[in-house]
């Protein structure tokens, strides 16, 4: 089984990001063989600034491995090494109808907010269908607003292999934890967009400032509160210890205490949960070379298995 996925590179990673996605795509890496990378030709469509952009790409690599991402057990590389994905591409454009693109909602939703959209975003579902036929996956693990994505793929590889033949695998969405949904600061759901996030990476004092900035109810101390559903509550279960957890769903019902409490007992618990992390963070950002050597040594892995497969395309519809 082949799985594949993709990380964005437009600024760093937060609890949302990890929980809700990254920790579940690492824990895939184990199957027969595993394709991550960074996505920076997607995040040309809202990333102009060059060096931004190459900054944002190494720290998103740094960042997976620092997170567990084995570079000897998956290929780990950047979407614009790969310049056969391009190619793959513009065959799929050539047989992808307008509607299509014209349904999907990326496109759909900034054209109803009175945005302009360029061409980039509104062909963007078909790039990604590149990557993902370009390596054979099987599996894609996605969260439930890029299902369609899939489903994109899924017909672009199914039109191609009706004209030219048996061309493309197919590829099937694994549908993310949707219990893994982390919210924010403020109750919502983490996002950039919100302005709510706790970054995995940041300073850990400030961090701890941060948590201890979190909204909550007006509740007494000595009320009993029932902890589900409880927005700090959840982020402390992210990121506690089982036994910790249990305790602090006893404290919640037996009432009698305070959130400052609970957020000194969260941010204790995020320092324990990513203190490893961060140290793998420090020493990898302090050796660039090496991880660009990773990320060469992973598009080269990943130039072969989509050269073949360009290949296998390109003799299918006559062009070689």
């Amino acid at each position: 089984m082949r799985v594949l996925s993709g990380i964005q590179p437009t600024g760093r990673p937060h609890w949302g990001n990890y929980f809700g996605a990254i920790r579940q795509y690492i824990d895939l890496q184990d199957e027969d063989e595993s394709y991550y990378f960074v996505a920076n030709l997607h995040a040309l469509t809202t990333v102009r600034d060059a060096r931004l952009l190459a900054g944002y790409t190494l720290d998103a690599a740094i960042d997976l491995v620092a997170l567990g991402l084995d570079p000897n057990r998956a290929t780990l590389f950047v979407q614009s090494d790969v310049p056969e994905v391009s190619e793959l591409c513009w065959l799929l454009l050539t047989g992808t109808p307008m509607g299509l693109l014209e349904r999907c909602h990326a496109y759909k939703d900034k054209k109803a907010k009175g945005l302009n959209a360029d061409a980039g975003l509104f062909t963007y579902p078909v790039l990604m269908a590149a990557d993902i036929l370009a390596y054979d996956a099987d599996i894609v693990p996605v969260g439930d607003d890029q299902i369609q994505h899939i489903e994109v793929a899924r017909d672009l590889a199914q039109s191609f292999n009706h004209h030219f033949g048996q061309t493309f695998t197919l590829p099937k969405a694994k549908i993310l934890d949707s219990s893994a949904k982390v919210p924010g600061t403020d109750g919502e759901k983490m996002s950039k967009s919100y302005n709510n996030t706790l970054e995995i990476f940041e300073d850990s004092k400030a961090q701890r400032k941060k948590i201890m900035r979190i909204m909550t109810d007006s509740r007494p101390m000595e009320e009993p509160k029932e902890p589900t559903g409880d927005h700090l509550f959840q982020l402390y279960s992210l990121v506690a210890t089982p036994d910790e957890i249990a305790s602090m769903a006893a404290l919640y019902q037996r009432g009698g205490f305070g959130y400052g409490e609970v957020k000194k007992a969260l941010a204790d618990a995020a320092e324990r949960y990513f203190g490893l992390a961060r140290e793998r963070r420090a020493e990898l950002a302090s050796q660039p070379d090496k991880v660009r050597e990773i990320l060469a040594d992973g598009a080269s892995r990943a130039r072969k298995k989509a050269g073949q497969v360009l290949a296998r395309a390109k003799q299918a519809c006559g062009l070689t």
